[in-house]
């Protein structure tokens, strides 16, 4: 659907919607993440919590541990707030580690690592690290799990209103987010989604550029994560500056920014987290099969993948027998449909960008890339992880969603 532009500015657009997410919600949080979006996000929404009388706000932000120590002074900044009641969650949790292939997920917090924890568990007041608080957790809780559990926690059953920093202009999967004719809507209104139960999320700010981000800032004195002045000195783009925890498939590319502007930081990441300084190394690399795949001398696709899969310890190449099974099989049964007899070693690139050919060259790039969940071969997630993915991805500013099904 094409976009349609209004003559209101999107700052008064932001402020008419949270007076409406105000006026029919008695319960509201938002979710923080310490990035310029959320920030200025939280004080927009503080600005009117103290107009309707609503003060303190809630505010929901999850310690991922393995973060840059600017982001946490900027979180204890906020959290510090009269005007604010936090929820700092530091809680042991599993998260993707795209940079792995013997380790495609990781704990933060882990109990049993404090020794090599990457920063010591803060001691602000609002910090959660007690697993006995929520009454839902436990231990290795999937992030994008825990997201949901929380909503329906706070919520108590009753109607309730997460406010989330996600904009359209950041991907297109944060474009479909909002103009997606198949989510389920708070009275209509296209920047709200149903969570769960009674919860539903809404993006007051999903028409923003990253321009007027900064200029709000700038205008309003809003406060702002420090890091990106160190990103704006080591020549980051504003599009490209990003504070989130660097292991995910997509997020990776942004490792070197640890070594770069957090030297201290970066260590302590190294030691903690497996495979981080190979994905500083190779995420930008063909050797992860970014842009194009080199054959080692010898070698058809299909005969690489086939080697790929016996250099993996045997529960990860498994995991990957299973889908990559599924995906030839699929396209076996659609050979009268697609045209395609059998399983060509490599086909048009188009075609296979858009995933709309089959082949042995596709098989690789997912292999190398530690494309864990086979996005690359039109997979996805279960439909429930997918539906915590998706709650993760509009908490995060980072995390790419999906909107396929499970398996072609």
């Amino acid at each position: 659907m094409p976009k349609v532009f209004k003559e209101q500015n999107v700052y008064d657009a932001a402020n008419e919607r949270l007076d409406i997410i105000f006026k029919n919600f008695k319960k509201v949080y938002v979710s923080f993440s310490g990035g310029k979006d959320s920030s200025v996000l939280l004080q927009l929404a503080l600005k009117k919590a103290k107009e309707h009388n609503r003060l303190p706000l809630d505010v929901l932000f999850i310690d991922l541990e393995g973060q840059y120590q600017l982001t946490i002074e900027h979180i204890e900044e906020m959290m510090s707030l009269p005007e604010v009641r936090g929820y700092w969650v530091a809680l042991p949790l599993n998260l993707r580690n795209a940079v792995s292939q013997a380790h495609p997920y990781w704990l933060c917090w882990d109990p049993d690592k404090k020794d090599s924890w990457i920063r010591p568990m803060p001691k602000h007041p609002t910090v959660i690290s007690d697993p006995g608080y929520f009454p839902f957790f436990r231990q290795g809780t999937e992030f994008e799990e825990f997201i949901v559990d929380f909503a329906e926690w706070f919520s108590g059953g009753k109607p309730t209103a997460c406010l989330v920093a996600i904009r359209t202009e950041e991907s297109l999967n944060r474009y479909r987010t909002i103009k997606s004719q198949k989510k389920v809507r708070f009275k209509d209104y296209g920047w709200s989604t149903l969570v769960t139960g009674n919860v539903y999320n809404f993006y007051p700010i999903y028409d923003w550029k990253v321009q007027d981000i900064w200029i709000a800032t700038g205008k309003f004195g809003f406060k702002y994560n420090k890091l990106y002045d160190l990103m704006h000195l080591a020549g980051v783009s504003l599009k490209a500056m990003r504070i989130c925890q660097p292991y995910g498939d997509d997020q990776r590319k942004g490792l070197y920014l640890f070594k770069l502007l957090e030297p201290e930081t970066w260590a302590k990441v190294v030691a903690r987290v497996e495979g981080a300084n190979f994905g500083n190394r190779y995420s930008g690399n063909i050797a992860l099969g970014n842009r194009k795949v080199l054959l080692p001398p010898g070698h058809t696709y299909r005969s690489y993948a086939k080697f790929l899969l016996k250099s993996m310890p045997p529960h990860i190449s498994e995991h990957y027998r299973k889908r990559i099974f599924k995906f030839l099989n699929w396209w076996r049964k659609a050979a009268k449909e697609s045209g395609y007899k059998s399983i060509p070693d490599f086909a048009d690139p188009k075609l296979e960008s858009t995933k709309k050919a089959p082949s042995w060259r596709r098989i690789c790039k997912v292999l190398l890339r530690n494309d864990y969940h086979c996005y690359g071969l039109s997979f996805s997630a279960t439909r429930f992880q997918y539906e915590r993915q998706l709650q993760a991805a509009l908490y995060d500013d980072n995390i790419n969603t999906r909107s396929k099904k499970a398996a072609r």
